[in-house]
């Protein structure tokens, strides 16, 4: 008898992955990350491919890996796929010393990052809706600003 199998943290239409020591600060990687979230996957993909960070290939193997995990692992439609969550968390830093002027050093940091990327399935007809519903709001504020 082993040990009870532990419950999926993510609910069934959404899939994770997670891309460990990065070598880049977190706050610049948050940066990368904003670009993706909210986006169809297709989209986001398009959008890292033709980034001029640094780091932008790294973002884009992760959400690939969260886009074959959902796929894989979960049976979910890869066309249906948005990245709902990105989020960025701290790791290790390498401190290391710079020699300065009269004998004094300077520390300097190389932090490293991680990325969690999270993708869900949305069904198409949803999406509509709420565009619709969107675009209903804004000719009827258009409205209302012409009146004015």
């Amino acid at each position: 008898m082993g040990k009870p199998e532990t419950p999926r943290r993510l609910p069934a239409n959404e899939a994770q992955a997670v891309a460990k020591s990065l070598r880049i600060s977190p706050q610049k990687l948050n940066l990368v990350a904003g670009l993706i979230r909210g986006k169809k996957v297709d989209q986001a993909l398009a959008e890292l491919e033709f980034s001029r960070k640094r780091i932008a290939g790294d973002v884009r193997k992760c959400v690939m890996s969260a886009v074959a995990n959902a796929e894989n692992n979960h049976n979910l439609d890869v066309n249906e796929l948005v990245v709902s969550e990105a989020y960025v968390g701290k790791n290790l830093v390498i401190k290391r010393f710079h020699a300065r002027g009269r004998g004094r050093g300077a520390p300097i940091l190389k932090p490293f990052s991680q990325l969690t990327v999270v993708v869900r399935q949305v069904e198409e007809e949803k999406a509509e809706k709420k565009s619709k519903k969107s675009a209903g709001k804004a000719k009827a504020a258009a409205a209302k600003s012409k009146e004015a």
